[in-house]
């Protein structure tokens, strides 16, 4: 071999790391256009020509990362709802489903740039969030999204509980109650326009705080 030449072959992981660098930009440039545009002149106003084009690459490209509008706009969330889960995985065996679920959830927002899933800033983030919450038809389809979070979930705490899910509807219950706080709470934030990741923390914790006694007992006014 002359100096200067070399074999040909490739240094272990160099181009595959370049690539999915690529990639990871290309994905992360398409999402924030997105979000930007959705929320500057409104979902159902903004089409994947004007993304693309913003983004400056093909409606190819752009199904390549996204399968849909709709998929580009509840990114955001479902990379919070995978965070869940992992954190979910870690929690301690001895906290109960409920301590383990609530930490979990309060974890996930605040440790999401620290997974990989995206590099936007937390006020972006919350914009996001809060677009889901006030466009019906984001809100419908993540509603329908919950149902498989649940049933995941669900599968966790059977496991961390060492229960048959099918069997023993405990597990299903405990999802189903915890949920339920969550919409309910998303929903409150949502109309609060100018509350930041602070304040969806804090209202979770004030309502998962009232489940128990909201179900064990009455708060009737004398």
């Amino acid at each position: 071999m002359t100096r200067g030449q070399t074999s040909g072959v490739p240094l272990p992981g160099a181009p595959c790391g370049l690539r999915e660098s690529r990639k990871r930009r290309t994905r992360e440039a398409l999402l924030h256009a997105a979000l930007r545009l959705f929320l500057t002149q409104g979902y159902d106003r903004t089409t994947v020509d004007e993304i693309v084009e913003a983004v400056e690459v093909s409606q190819r490209t752009f199904f390549r990362y996204f399968v849909s509008k709709e998929a580009v706009a509840l990114a955001v969330q479902e990379a919070v709802d995978a965070r869940f889960l992992a954190e979910l995985r870690q929690r301690p065996a001895s906290e109960t489903p409920f301590e383990a679920m609530r930490q979990a959830v309060l974890h996930a927002w605040s440790t999401l740039p620290e997974s990989g899933g995206t590099d936007m800033t937390p006020e972006l983030r919350v914009r996001a969030y809060r677009m889901i919450e006030s466009t019906p038809a984001l809100r419908a389809a993540h509603t329908r999204r919950t149902v498989g979070l649940e049933q995941q979930t669900t599968a966790l705490i059977a496991e961390r509980e060492g229960i048959d899910p099918e069997a023993d509807p405990r597990a299903r219950v405990a999802v189903a109650a915890f949920s339920g706080v969550m919409r309910m709470t998303g929903q409150v934030w949502g109309g609060r326009k100018d509350a930041g990741i602070d304040a969806l923390r804090e209202l979770t914790e004030l309502h998962l705080d009232q489940l128990g006694p909201a179900l064990s007992g009455s708060r009737r006014v004398a």
